[in-house]
């Protein structure tokens, strides 16, 4: 008998709960039995957007049991109306699918919407018993049978010729003589039920893009921002500290958007008619990150430029410097910093003078700079200098209501960039809102430029999706090779090191294999490095 696992998300439950059941049970971690899962409860999770929530929120106890109801209306009269004009103008106008057999399994009637949903004609089934529509492969089995054997209402899944997946809920209508005498189907497309439920989230979503709530002034390539519930309350307080010089530390997972919330930050100051410069102090080594930071004199060191070389600090004068992954700054390098934040002054490699600046600083790392101070790798004055404003920058898979919106943009924005005209379905929408998203944003953006360039036809579908990503019911009916299987895992470390790590050179440290070999192996999965900025 089939058994499910209390952990188990609904939409893995619907993906796989068996044809023609109308429960499964379920099992804790412990393998012991407790309780059990129904297809209504399954349809009502979908109904009410409950897709993630592991089903151990919708089980039982004990298997339902239905009322039965005894009609003393005549046999004649339920017939009459049932072969009546009044009954096909009422169940026409239902978006469910409606199916009526008499109390052998005889078809009387099915509507418009039942045709929709299955491809099965009126003319093809009128008069036939259930029994020959399963002989004839036109569906997988029968709910009305069940019915009239048990004199109960069921409700299970099955399968249709056309491939479909629905639920059919049979109610029977049972004479004073406690006889079944009609049976009513409900019927409704799983497909659809998630289509129903994307349309109505869509209706509800009003998230812009940042680029449409600036004037054309402070536009400072925002377009990938969008704001959604989780992200209100931070871009709040950005447009309140953004009209001040204070130190800003944003903190959060690789790929957030943490260099766009800066670039927001600088757009919406004083300085937003001045330079806007980013440095990611984890992408380059070690040695060279004091030159790029504060310059060099001419003939500093060896294979330095004759004419010496301007450093960031001075670029972005009268300016906002935002440095990315400041957790990766070298202790030596943090003293000269503290300098250059507590009085605006520095010197150049190699140099004797002082140099002074106004830059504003905003510094963004995706590591606890808090336990760093504790083991003694940050110093802890530098620490409390930068976060004077600190920002958390919650992970994307927390914010699933700016997912569809994100999608639909980068799909725009990749649409225009390669001369397509790529749409998704509302089942790939939903599909990716569960997605878990390790690599955030800019993972997002990669898939959606990845579907646009490699997809023949203009509708993306969940079978265009990447196989780590894929439905696992798209899976079954491709297994994948070893070397399929050990990509996935390989593409998966990665993701997940470079969430963790956040630059090339400390996830690769953490697999163990060479920077060169880590970013070899980044392209091959298409993930972008964007210059490991965030």
């Amino acid at each position: 008998m089939t058994k499910f696992h209390s952990d188990m998300t609904v939409e893995e439950a619907i993906s796989r709960f068996p044809i023609g059941k109308n429960e499964v049970e379920v099992i804790d971690n412990s393998e012991d039995f407790i309780g059990f899962l129904t297809i209504e409860a399954l349809s009502a999770a979908v109904q009410q957007s409950d897709l993630t929530k592991p089903i151990s929120h919708f089980i039982t106890v004990n298997a339902p049991l239905q009322n039965l109801r005894n009609y003393s209306i005549p046999y004649e009269q339920f017939q009459a109306f049932f072969e009546s004009d009044l009954c096909r103008v009422v169940f026409n106008a239902l978006y469910d699918g409606v199916y009526i057999t008499d109390g052998e399994g005889t078809t009387l009637f099915i509507n418009q919407a039942y045709q929709r949903i299955t491809g099965i004609r009126e003319e093809e089934i009128i008069g036939k018993p259930m029994s020959y529509l399963i002989e004839q492969g036109m569906i997988s089995v029968s709910a009305s049978l069940d019915s009239i054997r048990t004199k109960n209402q069921v409700t299970l899944t099955q399968r249709i010729r056309n491939g479909r997946k629905i639920i059919v809920s049979a109610t029977p209508i049972l004479s004073p003589q406690n006889e079944v005498i009609f049976v009513i189907n409900s019927v409704r497309d799983i497909t659809e039920l998630i289509r129903m439920k994307y349309t109505i989230d869509s209706q509800k979503l009003s998230f812009q893009p940042i680029s449409q709530l600036l004037p054309d002034s402070e536009q400072v390539n925002l377009q990938e921002i969008i704001i959604g519930p989780f992200t209100t309350p931070l871009f709040k307080m950005a447009d309140k500290v953004a009209k001040t010089d204070a130190k800003i530390l944003l903190q959060g997972e690789t790929g957030v958007g943490k260099s766009l919330i800066a670039k927001y930050i600088h757009s919406k100051s004083s300085r937003k008619e001045n330079i806007f410069l980013e440095l990611n102090c984890g992408a380059l080594p070690a040695n060279l990150v004091e030159s790029e930071l504060f310059g060099y004199e001419p003939g500093a060191f060896t294979g330095s430029l004759k004419n010496g070389k301007m450093g960031i600090f001075e670029k972005a004068n009268g300016g906002t410097l935002f440095l990315d992954e400041i957790g990766d700054l070298p202790l030596e390098l943090q003293v000269k910093l503290l300098k250059v934040v507590e009085e605006n002054k520095f010197m150049r490699v190699g140099s004797t003078e002082m140099k002074e600046v106004d830059v504003r600083l905003i510094t963004a790392t995706h590591r606890d700079l808090a336990s760093l101070v504790q083991e003694g790798s940050f110093r802890e004055d530098l620490y409390y200098r930068l976060n004077i404003v600190s920002f958390e920058v919650p992970p994307l898979r927390q914010r699933k209501e700016e997912m569809v919106p994100l999608l639909e943009m980068y799909l725009e924005k990749f649409n225009v960039k390669y001369d397509e005209k790529k749409k998704m379905t509302p089942e790939c929408y939903e599909w990716l809102t569960n997605y878990s998203w390790p690599g955030n944003i800019r993972e997002l953006a990669n898939l959606a430029e990845r579907l646009v360039v490699t997809t023949y036809e203009d509708t993306i579908d969940l079978s265009n999706l990447p196989s780590f990503i894929r439905p696992v019911v798209t899976r079954k009916t491709t297994p994948l090779s070893l070397k399929e299987a050990v990509s996935e895992l390989e593409r998966s470390l990665i993701l997940n090191a470079m969430n963790k790590y956040g630059t090339t050179r400390a996830a690769a440290a953490s697999l163990e294999i060479s920077q060169s070999a880590l970013v070899q192996k980044m392209k091959k999965f298409h993930i972008r490095l964007e210059n490991e900025s965030n």
